[in-house]
């Protein structure tokens, strides 16, 4: 079980510190980056990645793996909403993938794509949060 979300968590640094992932520098940048969307999102490492979690509830989580693979993936929570076959989110920046209406991954090309991004990525984090 998860332990209780912070914001800065010590365990999210410990498990980053600990990591090898090929794009730890990215993964970083990523973290802080979300982070930075609203005041509200805590963390703590759910799914062997680090989750960001808003009300107690896990809504964007890391996925790391296979490889050196790094996206951010939106959803509402670990379990299937009631509502989720009607729930809509407006995506203006089109980064965002959706499997079911209420997930959707995002895809970090790279640092430069990470950079470029950044700005439209931070109003989506903001934005999803509050949905």
């Amino acid at each position: 079980m998860p332990g209780t979300p912070e914001r800065g968590s010590v365990a999210v640094e410990a498990y980053l510190d600990g990591s090898t992932h090929a794009r730890l520098p990215e993964v970083r940048a990523l973290r802080a980056l979300v982070l930075s969307a609203d005041a509200s999102i805590g963390e703590h490492v759910r799914w062997n990645a680090p989750s960001l979690v808003v009300d107690g509830v896990d809504r964007v989580t890391m996925r790391l793996q296979p490889g050196d693979q790094l996206q951010l993936v939106l959803h509402r929570g670990a379990k299937v909403r009631s509502d989720s076959a009607t729930f809509r989110f407006d995506d203006p920046s089109g980064l965002v993938v959706w499997r079911t209406p209420d997930r959707g991954v995002v895809t970090v090309v790279d640092a430069l794509h990470l950079d470029e991004q950044h700005d439209a990525l931070v109003d989506l984090v903001r934005r999803w949060v509050q949905a």
